[in-house]
């Protein structure tokens, strides 16, 4: 039978259908390597696994269970690829966004809003990787661009990791109940966290992890439908432990925030991670911030617009 995958790299997609099951990953990264230059040596396939371990080259694919065009993250650089790695991303390479601002008063209070965000509550299963521990505040976080640059082609995923991102990460943990929450796959996801080293770290836990479906879409009066990420939805699952006054949440989209915008803190992008990687702070700077507020048994009167400025004045005192 023949054997039909999708390979995400470099924020592209390369469909394959020309292998069969008696293929195996070997042929597949030959495949691979046909469509992307990127060598068999040099591919990384996240989430190919047998038995719960990463499938060596010789396993045959009908050993792995695909079903029609699963997906499959990949990294790996091509060998004469480095100014291509070093170039500047395309112009639409980041989604549009906006200043949310001037669209608030008109999503955030809306009936039909808040009764997605109701359903979402009532419908949305969270599966919960650690117990919210009681007086902790809560951090959720976004993936892509805030702690990972997805988008470059790199080797290995600590290759893409934002700087201090374990140590910010630590830090964080000592005051906050830590949340992932990504449009995306949970899949996604999961590779992407386990790939950072994020799961399993000795050094603090992920309370749970949230995906697209946990967004709803509203409709603003100048820029159409968009997707958000509402806060409201944590907020009603776990009441008794976290709300507007104790959740901080971090995310390069600022539109993200539209249901819940005093709690959101617009963190610069970390895109082209082979330039920046040696100059970017901005997770160090931010788990100061953290520990800061995290003194306050109320952040409704903070703006985290002008975190830096706070930081820079506690600071100074």
């Amino acid at each position: 039978m023949s054997v039909s995958v999708i390979i995400k790299w470099g924020g592209q997609e390369y469909s394959i259908t020309t292998l069969s099951e008696e293929d195996t990953v070997l042929d597949l990264k030959q495949s691979i390597k046909s469509l992307t230059g990127v060598l068999p040596e040099r591919q990384k396939l996240l989430g190919l696994k047998v038995k719960g371990k990463p499938a060596d080259d010789d396993v045959k694919l009908g050993d792995l269970k695909l079903k029609p065009n699963t997906k499959i993250m990949m990294m790996g650089t091509r060998e004469e690829s480095l100014e291509d790695v070093l170039a500047p991303p395309p112009e639409n390479d980041v989604v549009n966004d906006f200043d949310i601002e001037e669209e608030v008063t008109e999503v955030e209070n809306r009936e039909e809003n808040l009764a997605k965000i109701a359903r979402r509550v009532k419908d949305y299963k969270v599966e919960e990787l650690n117990p919210p521990r009681p007086g902790k505040k809560l951090l959720v976080l976004d993936i892509d661009y805030t702690l990972f640059d997805h988008k470059s082609c790199a080797e290995t995923g600590q290759e893409l990791m934002r700087p201090y991102l374990h140590e910010f990460l630590t830090s964080a943990y000592e005051d906050y109940d830590i949340v992932i929450w990504s449009a995306t796959s949970m899949k996604w996801i999961d590779a992407k966290m386990k790939e950072l080293g994020v799961t399993d770290n000795l050094n603090y836990k992920i309370t749970f992890m949230l995906d697209s479906a946990a967004m709803i879409t509203v409709h603003t009066p100048k820029r159409g439908v968009v997707e958000v990420k509402p806060l409201g939805v944590i907020w009603g699952k776990y009441s008794e432990f976290y709300n507007r006054k104790n959740t901080i949440m971090f995310d390069d989209i600022g539109r993200n925030f539209l249901m819940n915008p005093q709690n959101g803190l617009k963190i610069r992008p970390f895109m082209k991670a082979h330039l920046n990687r040696e100059k970017d702070k901005e997770l160090y700077k931010l788990s100061l911030y953290l520990k800061e507020i995290a003194k306050l048994d109320d952040f409704s009167g903070l703006n985290h617009k002008h975190w830096e400025r706070y930081l820079s004045k506690k600071q100074n005192q």
